[in-house]
């Protein structure tokens, strides 16, 4: 049920050997008037001496059609079959559609490009660049740049040296794709405005999974919604930078929502620098790091109603002192946590179930089996602001942490119910060092910038 390289270039480029029979699942024969033989408007590549599965490279054929069709308005067709090409060029308008798991664009030098494009529609195509060394970092399959309708819907995409989709300034739609074996990231977007990513399955990638990034911040606006995605590793390495399910860099104004994200090397979803961030209604397995994650530069995140199992820190929302804050972190579930990740951690360590810092507040949610803390409030003097209220923290040595050095801000922390805390329901932390007795207990002497009431220990 997967794509397959073919076994040697002297054999892709004479075509003797074809792709398995069955490389992805069927997925709908026509989206948008496109990929169905015979629609009105259609031009079907046989007509123009193009031969399915005849051998040899056939670019110059391809991009003789892609260029009439341009002029004629009609959309190509490629009837099922294997093509093997390498670099094309997509016109300003393309429209270019095949029979999805059957019409097979191939080659180790296969390369999708344009920029400036009025309009492309890619429909049922599978698109496979066989994932034979370049000597570099790894070319896209897709280079798509300024384009602002970019429409690609029900393709099999896979086996990309570098990214599957590298997408600039540019806006549309990706759905009901299947996307396989990057060696970078699934989707690359730069400086885009208003993609509507959905419904697609991303697996196996080297760095990355699905990436909205901008070079300076600003409004983005995408929509990244009931993708599935799998396995993503960080074969760049580093702490973060790389690894992620679904990654916000510097962009604003995105909603990520009912997603399914497994087996990432470091987050599920990541937000560095994004404001406004909407993070709701996600699953996050098996994350190697922290699963959910707004940091940074950021004002402005919600981050609600998902379902952690499994990391070395559920949901961190930090950085107040790089101007991190505004947030809302509610009715979440957190379990499964453990106290190893993929790098050594900076003190106080991996096994935290709820982080937060500044103007935020954390209220409804369930964190059981957190091995460091359920919730931590505050780190040194970055803490204002926070209400801690309305959680329910299980089996956590230390249900609550919260910062009690020298200018921390306030915090309230209220009808929380805390269970199986050995070390103590609510405790005050000169940094990773816990300097009181249990704030929940009865005549516990309450540092003044906390108000504890109506907790259940």
């Amino acid at each position: 049920m997967t794509l397959r390289p073919l076994l040697s270039r002297r054999a892709v480029m004479s075509g003797l050997i074809g792709l398995a029979a069955a490389p992805f699942p069927a997925v709908a024969q026509t989206r948008d008037g496109l990929g169905a033989a015979g629609l009105r408007g259609t031009l079907d590549a046989t007509a123009r001496g193009l031969t399915p599965s005849g051998g040899g490279d056939q670019t110059r054929a391809l991009q003789r059609l892609l260029d009439e069709t341009a002029l004629s308005g009609e959309t190509l067709f490629l009837p099922p079959g294997d093509y093997f090409a390498g670099e094309l060029r997509l016109p300003a308008v393309t429209r270019l559609a095949g029979v999805p798991g059957a019409s097979r664009l191939l080659g180790p030098s296969l390369a999708l490009q344009s920029g400036g494009a009025e309009r492309i529609f890619l429909d049922g195509l599978t698109i496979d660049g066989l994932a034979l060394p370049t000597g570099g970092p790894g070319r896209a399959l897709l280079d798509i740049a300024d384009c602002p309708n970019l429409i690609i819907t029900g393709c099999e995409i896979g086996n990309a040296a570098g990214n599957a989709l590298d997408l600039s300034r540019s806006g549309g739609r990706i759905e009901a794709c299947v996307i396989l074996r990057a060696g970078l990231a699934a989707v690359q977007s730069r400086d885009s405005s208003g993609f509507r990513i959905a419904g697609n399955r991303v697996e196996d990638c080297g760095n990355g999974g699905i990436l909205v990034h901008r070079s300076a911040p600003g409004l983005d606006a995408s929509l990244i919604t009931g993708n599935r995605l799998a396995r993503i590793r960080a074969d760049a390495g580093g702490t973060g930078q790389n690894g992620n399910g679904i990654n916000l860099f510097r962009a604003h104004g995105v909603t990520v929502s009912d997603n399914q994200i497994d087996d990432c090397a470091f987050s599920a979803i990541r937000a560095n620098g994004g404001s406004n961030a909407i993070i709701a209604g996600n699953q996050c397995r098996n994350s190697g790091e922290t699963a959910l994650y707004a940091e940074f530069q950021f004002e402005g995140a919600v981050i609600s109603g998902n379902l952690v199992d499994g990391a070395a820190i559920g949901i961190s929302i930090a950085n107040f002192n790089e101007g991190g804050r505004l947030a809302v972190c509610t009715g979440n579930l957190v379990r499964n946590l453990r106290t190893e990740g993929p790098y050594t951690a900076d003190s106080p360590g991996f096994g935290m179930g709820i982080s937060v810092e500044a103007d935020t507040v954390v209220s409804n949610n369930v964190v059981e089996g957190a091995p460091l803390y359920g919730i931590k409030l505050g780190w040194g003097p970055y803490l204002r602001d926070v209400a801690a209220t309305g959680n329910v923290l299980r089996d956590c040595p230390v249900g609550i942490a919260v910062t009690v050095v020298e200018g921390a801000g306030k915090a309230v922390i209220s009808g929380n119910v805390i269970a199986g805390a050995e070390r103590g329901a609510i405790l005050g932390y000169h940094w990773a060092e816990a300097v009181t007795e249990d704030l929940a207990g009865p005549g516990a002497d309450v540092p003044g910038h906390l108000t504890l009431a109506g907790n259940a220990v």
